[in-house]
């Protein structure tokens, strides 16, 4: 393969990582160009397959099939059939470069199909529709925090397990380490988006914690999760931000594992996380009325101290 076909295709995955990835491109930032050109690389994988599932335009056997015929592509791709994807060429070039396990990469589309296989739930709810006609809403419910963790698993630990081995570490125990930071992302993520997440017809928390502080998922799904109020919502959300604090504490074992050059990106990608649980638990956990998240220049702040940390070698 040409030099300039693979840079081409690095610099696809680097304008994909540019557009969507809103919070982790502040922290590919701080990489060496080729950690940040595999990372981007990485996402761009992972944004298309998420894309195909979510594609709400589409029935869920439709985004299943799409979904399949990509994954049988990708599939071909690494087996040596010729491909012109510049994804597939980017992550091709960053698997062989720092040996991230075929495995990982399946289970990162695994992860996003989740919410494609069979509900766990089925359910009514009024909707939106013109007329508001009341439509069978399928609704993914996860029984126990056991269960949810498998899900968090799949769509972050396993980003968490790829992104340590272009990092660079030598002690396994990152391994854990990474995984644990991953559940912790993916659950500031669940309390962000509750909101979205209903009027797509999937509540993630799990029923064992709704049952626990009086809620169930139709409450959720009751005309897009607008008849539920923000103090109702307070307390099971402390619960679930207090758990994601205790997986966050896993990063300050873990950033000194990873090679010195990768530390201020991990540093940075943890503490934007972390920032924007504050931001939620600071307005009473109320995700009902807005989107939480931080600005540009609050990100660029944080990056610019994790730069700051790495020359005065404070991490």
């Amino acid at each position: 393969m040409s030099d300039a076909r693979l840079q081409n295709a690095y610099a696809v995955c680097r304008n994909i990582a540019r557009r969507e990835a809103r919070n982790f491109y502040y922290s590919f930032l701080a990489l060496p160009l080729p950690k940040r050109n595999a990372l981007s690389a990485v996402y761009a994988f992972m944004r298309h397959a998420d894309d195909l599932s979510d594609n709400q335009s589409l029935s869920s056997v439709e985004r299943k099939r799409q979904l399949d015929a990509w994954l049988r592509d990708w599939r071909d791709a690494q087996s040596g059939s010729p491909t012109d994807n510049p994804v597939f060429i980017a992550v091709l070039d960053t698997q062989q470069r720092f040996q991230i396990p075929a495995e990982l990469l399946e289970q990162l589309v695994a992860g996003t199909s989740m919410d494609l296989e069979h509900p766990l739930e089925e359910m009514s709810s009024p909707s939106r529709e013109a007329g508001g006609t009341a439509l069978a809403s399928v609704v993914r419910v996860h029984r126990t925090f056991n269960d949810l963790y498998c899900y968090c698993y799949l769509v972050a630990s396993v980003v968490g397990l790829v992104c340590i081995r272009i990092y660079g570490y030598k002690d396994p125990r990152a391994e854990l380490l990474a995984e644990r930071c991953g559940i912790a992302f993916q659950l500031t993520n669940i309390i962000r988006d509750i909101k979205e997440d209903a009027a797509m017809g999937r509540v993630y928390l799990p029923e064992e914690d709704l049952s626990r502080f009086g809620l169930t998922a139709s409450d959720f799904l009751e005309d897009e999760g607008r008849r539920l109020e923000p103090a109702r919502l307070q307390k099971l959300l402390e619960f679930e931000s207090q758990r994601a604090r205790q997986y966050y504490d896993s990063a300050a074992e873990l950033i000194p594992m990873i090679d010195r050059d990768s530390r201020p990106a991990l540093w940075v990608i943890v503490t934007i996380y972390r920032r924007l649980l504050e931001k939620i638990a600071a307005r009473n956990y109320d995700v009902l009325h807005g989107r939480v998240k931080l600005s540009s220049g609050e990100k660029l702040g944080i990056l610019a101290r994790g730069i700051m940390k790495s020359v005065f070698k404070t991490i």
